[in-house]
C-alpha cells in the first residue's frame, strides 16, 4: 500500500486527512483494546464465581503460597458447610503430608478458621465439628471468633485445638437450645420431638467435651434463658475460647 501524499495540501487539510486516515486506525485499536479488557474482566468474574472464600484467598496470595485459612461467615447452611468441608478436606487429606517428621511435629501446618455467624443448621454444625476433630490429629486447628459467634457457631469456635482458640474483644457469643418444629400425625410428631431431644443431648455432650462447662452447668444455663449471651471474657471463663485478641 502506498503512503498517502499529504505534502502538497494545506496544513488544516493535512491534519484533517491524517485524522481521518490514522485516527480511524487508532479508534479501531482503542475499540479492540476496550473489547479485550471487557472480555478479561468477564473471564475474571467467571473464574471467581462460586469459588469458596478460602480458595479466593489462595488465588489472591498466588499459587506459590498456599492459604491455610478458612472463613465461616454468615448463615451456616448446606452451601456454607460444603465450602468448609471442602477446605478442611483439601488441607488435611488431598494435600500430601510432610515427610521425615521430627518428634512431636504434625503432618500438616496449622489451619485457621475464622467464625462469624448467627448460627444455622444443626446437622451441618455436627458435620463440621466431626471433621475438625479429625483434622486435629493431623494439624493444629486455630479458631478465631470475630463479630458474632452464636448458636451453631459456638460449638465450631470451641472445637479448635485447646490453647489456639481466640476471640475478638468485642465479639458477641450466644448459646441456646436446639430449635425445631414438628407437625402432622401425632405419632410422627412424637418421633420428631424425640429426635430433637436426642440432638439437644448430643449438642450438650459435644460442647461440654471441649469447654469448662459441666453438663449440669450447661443445662442450667440453657434452661434459665432462651438465649444466653456471653461477653468475650465470659466465653474464655467458660472455656469456649482460650484468649482474647
Amino acid at each position: 500500500m502506498k503512503t498517502p501524499v499529504l505534502f502538497s495540501l494545506g496544513g488544516n487539510v493535512k491534519k484533517l486527512i491524517k485524522r481521518i486516515l490514522f485516527g480511524k486506525k487508532k479508534e479501531k485499536k482503542d475499540e479492540k483494546e476496550e473489547k479485550q479488557q471487557q472480555e478479561d474482566e468477564e473471564s475474571s468474574e467467571e473464574s471467581t464465581e462460586g469459588v469458596a472464600p478460602a480458595n479466593l484467598i489462595q488465588q489472591m496470595l498466588g499459587q506459590e503460597s498456599e492459604s491455610r485459612t478458612l472463613l465461616l461467615h454468615g448463615e451456616l447452611n448446606e452451601e456454607r458447610s460444603a465450602e468448609m468441608i471442602a477446605g478442611i478436606l483439601a488441607l488435611t487429606k488431598i494435600k500430601q503430608p510432610k515427610k521425615d517428621l521430627k518428634e512431636g511435629e504434625m503432618p500438616y501446618d496449622p489451619m485457621t478458621i475464622y467464625v462469624s455467624t448467627y448460627g444455622g443448621n444443626a446437622d451441618e454444625m455436627f458435620g463440621i465439628f466431626d471433621l475438625i476433630n479429625e483434622a486435629k490429629d493431623k494439624c493444629i486447628v486455630e479458631t478465631i471468633g470475630n463479630g458474632k459467634v452464636m448458636s451453631a457457631g459456638t460449638l465450631i469456635l470451641a472445637s479448635g485445638t485447646k490453647g489456639h482458640r481466640k476471640i475478638g474483644r468485642n465479639c458477641r457469643v450466644m448459646l441456646h437450645q436446639v430449635s425445631a418444629g414438628a407437625f402432622g400425625p401425632l405419632f410422627n410428631m412424637t418421633t420428631e420431638i424425640e429426635s430433637i431431644q436426642a440432638m439437644q443431648e448430643r449438642y450438650i455432650d459435644c460442647l461440654t467435651s471441649c469447654t469448662n462447662l459441666s453438663k449440669r452447668k450447661l443445662k442450667s444455663l440453657l434452661n434459665e434463658r432462651v438465649n444466653v449471651y456471653l461477653s468475650a471474657e465470659e466465653a474464655v471463663e467458660h472455656g469456649l475460647a482460650d484468649e482474647i485478641i
